[in-house]
């Protein structure tokens, strides 16, 4: 038992500017805009959307999740990289080293991403959208696959990954210690809902026994819970889909 991923959240400056970017990116398609809010849905195997809303806050320090995309060939990883520089991202140290053989850039809005080489085995079997990739030690890793009912399929020292369980979609990945300080809310985040059969409260509840808690940051009247991981990084549990 689980709940289900809906989306991943980006807060943003611009959402339609940050979409666009990340619908080349991924090759995914614009959805509808409502409410200021932006979605992108995928056009590959992946189970979840992603969903660009506004915020006034500017982004400060190095973000504790980003995206791994996959490339074909070392064509296409240069392709991609010129056409996200066109797009306006830019080139970042992360202290990366040439030989990982991925290059690390910045979005539009300073948001951090990975354009991996096609050699990487970690990554095989994924779509364009290959891992999330989180800050973390085994401990958020368990969390997360018991939240979501997702199994690991990597656990190695205090790296861990998940992916749904029909081995479809991107990985969830947490890279271990050390960890990057957090300054104030992440720009990124998750979104997720119970099945229709568990309500709300049930799962905030079943979160809370794993080691998560209720959060205020500022939410007012929403239908929706704001809670933290046991290493503080926000996520939100919806109304049962």
């Amino acid at each position: 038992m689980g709940s289900g991923l809906v989306s991943l959240c980006f807060d943003a400056n611009d959402p339609l500017l940050l979409a666009r970017f990340w619908a080349a990116a991924l090759r995914w398609n614009l959805d509808a805009e409502t409410s200021n809010e932006i979605a992108l849905v995928p056009t590959d195997d992946t189970r979840f959307g992603i969903l660009f809303a506004p915020v006034p806050e500017k982004k400060a320090g190095q973000n504790r999740i980003h995206l791994d995309l996959t490339t074909t060939s070392i064509d296409d990883q240069r392709q991609t990289v010129e056409m996200l520089l066109e797009l306006g991202a830019r080139h970042i140290d992360i202290g990366q080293r040439q030989e990982e053989g991925h290059v690390v850039l910045a979005d539009p809005e300073g948001n951090e991403l990975c354009i991996i080489g096609p050699e990487n085995k970690f990554l095989a079997g994924t779509g364009r959208l290959g891992a999330i990739n989180c800050d973390g030690t085994r401990r958020v890793g368990q969390f997360w696959s018991k939240a979501l009912g997702w199994p690991l399929v990597w656990d190695q020292d205090e790296e861990t990954a998940i992916r749904a369980p029909d081995g479809t979609g991107p990985l969830i990945t947490w890279s271990g210690p050390p960890l990057i300080p957090k300054r104030g809310k992440n720009r990124m985040h998750l979104d997720i809902a119970s099945t229709s059969l568990i309500d709300q409260q049930a799962e905030v509840d079943r979160l809370v026994a794993l080691g998560a808690s209720r959060i205020d940051i500022g939410q007012g009247e929403v239908s929706w819970v704001v809670m933290a991981d046991p290493h503080d990084n926000e996520f939100c549990v919806l109304t049962p889909r």
